[in-house]
């Protein structure tokens, strides 16, 4: 009895000496920051409430409930950075993608978290739009500004294909006048490209466009507007494909694209063909100067309604042709030289020195350039019986 009542009052004594440091802690805490006192006292039902049955009742029993409560609370904390990690990237890329989709509205917004509060306003200001009130005049907009337009866009491109079978035609008639062989002549033909990429651009236009005059306004729905979208995006430029996206609108866009072309070689009496050229044709180098030549002097007489054989005409008909020649064979150069004589054309031939022999039945003068220094080049001008003349002289 008596070691009991001693253990008591030995606890008692500890209680009281702890208590005394505890109130000193708690009065000196006051006197530092009373509002911060203030502030913990007023924690205490919400700590009785988190603890419940593991509530400290001894001093000693303080410290390990702190460092428990503490664990729980940082873990807690670490969780919810978590999230908000998740939760802030989401945020970004959703703002990143209504910048995207909607880049005039956003011009002046970033994709921040301290941007939340414009994009909220975005957001308000667009879902308290009367839409409905604007439905019939989206319609209107994407009939009459934008699928139009392209529909016009695509009506220009398909002349100016037609244009080309109109040209070919003419081009034909053309070569029709030129004795390719003896009894034969060439002609051009023209055909649909296979080109996967220009297919596919020609269908999304079509498909975009098709029946942009009818009354049917289901038409004009948002999948339409959307293919629209597509098709002027690629146009304008994509991000992060701007260069590719510009190669690839010259290259579907150029209706010259549209087409590849061959020549025919034909029997003038029966028409039937002798001989295809085609550019993967491993024709040998003579056959396709002589074919190259020909389909020149044919395009030549087509666009500048050139007569053939005229010996006199009223119409200037002076050509220049650079680095001629030079590595063709004799044989064409002299079949080109009289296709030329053929349709009166006046030449100005620069062509390397070696070829002089076979030019020279069907010029009249010859400009001689040199550069001996290396400094300055010399014109000497010369008729063409000079020329002979100093030739046989080893003047030159």
């Amino acid at each position: 009895m008596h070691g009991t009542i001693a253990q008591l009052d030995d606890r008692i004594e500890r209680d009281e000496v702890a208590r005394a440091v505890e109130q000193r802690f708690v009065k000196e805490a006051g006197s530092n920051d009373p509002h911060g006192l203030d502030a913990a006292q007023a924690a205490y039902p919400l700590l009785e409430k988190r603890l419940g049955a593991q509530l400290p009742t001894t001093t000693e029993a303080c410290r390990p409930a702190s460092d428990r409560l503490t664990d729980e609370l940082d873990a807690g904390i670490r969780r919810i950075n978590t999230e908000l990690g998740g939760y802030t990237q989401s945020l970004l890329q959703y703002m990143a993608e209504a910048r995207r989709r909607w880049p005039e509205a956003t011009t002046e917004m970033d994709a921040s978290v301290e941007s939340r509060a414009d994009f909220t306003a975005f957001h308000d200001r667009v879902a308290g739009d009367d839409l409905p009130r604007f439905e019939e005049e989206f319609k209107r907009q994407l009939n009459t500004n934008t699928i139009r337009e392209l529909a016009q866009f695509n009506n220009w491109l398909r002349r100016q294909a037609e244009d080309i079978d109109v040209r070919v035609a003419r081009i034909n008639e053309a070569l029709g006048a030129i004795d390719y062989s003896p009894g034969r002549y060439i002609r051009l033909l023209p055909e649909r490209t296979v080109n996967q990429e220009i297919q596919a651009f020609r269908t999304d236009l079509r498909g975009a466009t098709d029946n942009t005059l009818s009354p049917d306004d289901e038409q004009y729905s948002e999948q339409r507007f959307l293919d629209v979208q597509r098709i002027i995006e690629r146009f304008r430029g994509r991000e992060g494909y701007a260069d590719s996206d510009k190669a690839w609108t010259r290259r579907v866009t150029d209706v010259r694209n549209w087409f590849t072309f061959s020549a025919s070689e034909r029997d003038r009496e029966t028409d039937a063909e002798w001989e295809h050229y085609r550019d993967s044709d491993g024709k040998s180098g003579g056959q396709k100067e002589k074919l190259a030549y020909t389909i020149l002097a044919a395009s030549l007489a087509y666009q500048f309604g050139l007569e053939w054989g005229a010996e006199r005409s009223r119409d200037f008909r002076f050509a220049v042709i650079d680095e001629a020649f030079g590595r063709g064979s004799d044989t064409s150069t002299r079949y080109a030289l009289e296709l030329f004589a053929k349709l009166g054309l006046q030449l100005l031939i620069v062509t390397p020195l070696q070829k002089v022999h076979v030019i020279e039945p069907y010029v009249q003068a010859i400009g001689f350039v040199d550069n001996p220094t290396g400094r300055y080049s010399r014109l000497q001008t010369l008729t063409i019986e000079e020329f002979r003349g100093r030739r046989s002289g080893r003047l030159l």
